[in-house]
C-alpha cells in the first residue's frame, strides 16, 4: 500500500473468498405498553382510571409470545429435543424457564390447535379424502405419581392417518383395540391401506356386523355407516419372504424376484398422471400378481402344516389377496404403505430423545403438534414459522373459518393478510373476506 502511495504500484483488486459464520440469535424481550387514562368525575377527588385492554392472544396471560411457543415446539417435535436440554439451552442464553412451564406451553398450545384448526381439517379429510394410509406404534405414558410408590410407565399407542396429500394426522389412544379403531374412523368411507392387524377388522365389515362386534365391548358404536375397501401393502407381504430368504430358502428368494418387479414397474411410472398408471397397471403389474398368486397357491400347497417362515409368508400373502390386488383399481393408490411408516419415525425417533410423554391430555395434544409439522412440512412450509404465524392470528380468527388456518390452505391465506400486522407478535389484526374456493371446501366438509 506504501508503494501504491508513492505511485510505483497499482492495486489490482481483491482476491475474496468466503466462509460461513454463525452470530447467536435468540430471546428478546417484547413489551406490550398499554395507554392509561384518567377520566376527570363529578369531584376531582372521584376521578377514574381507565387501561386499554390485552390485545387478544391465543394463551392469555402467557409470557410467552407465538415465535417462542412455535420455537418449544418444534424443537421438541420436529428436532426431537426433550425439554430438559431445551431448558438447559434457555438457562445458558441467560432465559432460564422452568421445564415444567414449558410443558404447560405445550399442552395448553397443543390442545388450543386441536380443537380449532386441526378438528377443521379432520372433518375436511374424512369428508372428501380417497384413502387413509394407518399405521401404528407405542408410546410410554407416565403413571400418575402417588406417594410412596413407584410404578412404570404404562402404553399407549399413536396412530398417523395421510389422508391423501393434504393432511398427515397422529392420532393418540390409550388402548389400541378394535372399539378406539372404529371411533378414530368413524364416518369415513372409501379405501383405506394399512397391515393386517386384527384390530382393523371391524373396519372392513358391514355396518350391521360392525355394531354387532363392538356391542360386546361396550355401548353400540353408532352413526358409523360407512363402507371402506382394504388396501394391502406390499411391503409387508415382502418382509415376509425376505425373512425366509435369509434362511436361504430357493422358493423365497423367487416369490421376492416376483414382488421386485412389481415395484420396478411402479417405481417407472411415478410421478405420471393417475389415469396412465392405472392403464399401464392394467396392461403389466396384473399379469404379475395374477402369476404371482397362481403361483403361491401351488408353492403353498407344498409346505403346508409346515412350521416354517415360508409357510407363514404364503399364508400372510394368500389370505390378503384381495387387499394386495386392490391397487390396481385405481391410479391414485399405491403399492405399499411406507409413506405412513416414514411419517412414524417423528415418533419413534423423538420417544428415544424425550422417552415419554407426560399423560395421555399431553400425549393428545403432542399428537396434534405432530400433525400440524408433519402436514407443514408436507405442504412445503417452515413449520416454526407456520406455528408462529398461526398463533399470532388463531384469537381473532373466526371459529367458523378454521379451516383456512390449515397448513394446506395456508399460502394463500397469509397472502391476503397485512404483512406488518403478522409480523407483530401482539396487536391488532385484520381478517380478510373468506375465499369462494375455501368456502365451498368448508361446506364440503360440514355436509
Amino acid at each position: 500500500e506504501s508503494l501504491v502511495a508513492q505511485g510505483e504500484a497499482q492495486r489490482m483488486g481483491y482476491e475474496e473468498s468466503a466462509k460461513l459464520a454463525w452470530q447467536r440469535g435468540g430471546h428478546v424481550c417484547l413489551v406490550v405498553a398499554r395507554a392509561k387514562y384518567k377520566v376527570p368525575g363529578e369531584v376531582p377527588e372521584e376521578a377514574q382510571l381507565s387501561t386499554t385492554p390485552m390485545p387478544p392472544e391465543t394463551l392469555e396471560r402467557s409470557m410467552a409470545a407465538p415465535s417462542l411457543l412455535a420455537h418449544v415446539a418444534v424443537a421438541k417435535y420436529c428436532d426431537g429435543l426433550p425439554l430438559f436440554r431445551i431448558a438447559d439451552a434457555f438457562a445458558r442464553d441467560g432465559v432460564p424457564v422452568d421445564r415444567a412451564t414449558l410443558g404447560r406451553w405445550l399442552e395448553d398450545v397443543g390442545a388450543t390447535l386441536g380443537v380449532t384448526v386441526l378438528e377443521a381439517c379432520r372433518k375436511e379429510a374424512m369428508a372428501t379424502a380417497f384413502c387413509l394410509a394407518t399405521d401404528a406404534t407405542g408410546i410410554a405414558v407416565q403413571p400418575v405419581r402417588m406417594p410412596g410408590q413407584r410404578q412404570p410407565c404404562r402404553r399407549g399407542h399413536y396412530f398417523v392417518h395421510l389422508a391423501d396429500d393434504d393432511y398427515v394426522f397422529f392420532e393418540y389412544t390409550p388402548k389400541e383395540t378394535s372399539r378406539a379403531v372404529a371411533e378414530m374412523f368413524r364416518g369415513f368411507s372409501g379405501y383405506m391401506q394399512l397391515d393386517a392387524k386384527s384390530v382393523y377388522d371391524v373396519l372392513f365389515v358391514s355396518p350391521e356386523e360392525r355394531r354387532k362386534r363392538l356391542a360386546k365391548t361396550g355401548p353400540p358404536l353408532e352413526d358409523d355407516d360407512a363402507v371402506r375397501f382394504e388396501v394391502g401393502c406390499w411391503s409387508h407381504a415382502r418382509r415376509k419372504f425376505w425373512e425366509a430368504a435369509v434362511a436361504k430358502v430357493p422358493v423365497a428368494r423367487e416369490a421376492l424376484f416376483r414382488i421386485g418387479r412389481l415395484f420396478a414397474l411402479e417405481e417407472a411410472w411415478r410421478n405420471r398422471p393417475h389415469a396412465e398408471v392405472h392403464a399401464l397397471r392394467q396392461q403389466y403389474s396384473r399379469p404379475h400378481v395374477e402369476a404371482f398368486f397362481a403361483w403361491a397357491r401351488q408353492e403353498a400347497a407344498r409346505v403346508e402344516g409346515q412350521r416354517s417362515s415360508l409357510n407363514s409368508a404364503f399364508g400372510y400373502a394368500l389370505r390378503h389377496e384381495a387387499a394386495l390386488c386392490r391397487f390396481l383399481e385405481d391410479g391414485r393408490l399405491e403399492l405399499t404403505n411406507n409413506a405412513a411408516e416414514r411419517q412414524l419415525r417423528r415418533v419413534a425417533v423423538g420417544r428415544k430423545a424425550w422417552l415419554f410423554v407426560g399423560s395421555d391430555d399431553h400425549a393428545v395434544s403432542a399428537g396434534n403438534l405432530l400433525s400440524l409439522i408433519a402436514t407443514a412440512r408436507l405442504h412445503g412450509l417452515e413449520p416454526e414459522g407456520y406455528l408462529r404465524d398461526v398463533l399470532r392470528v388463531l384469537a381473532h380468527w373466526p371459529r367458523e373459518r378454521y379451516l383456512e388456518l390449515s397448513p394446506k390452505h395456508w399460502a394463500a391465506t397469509r397472502a391476503r393478510l397485512d404483512a406488518a400486522e403478522l409480523a407483530a407478535e401482539v396487536g391488532p389484526l385484520t381478517v380478510p373476506p373468506l375465499l369462494a374456493s375455501t368456502a365451498a371446501e368448508e361446506q364440503s366438509a360440514a355436509r
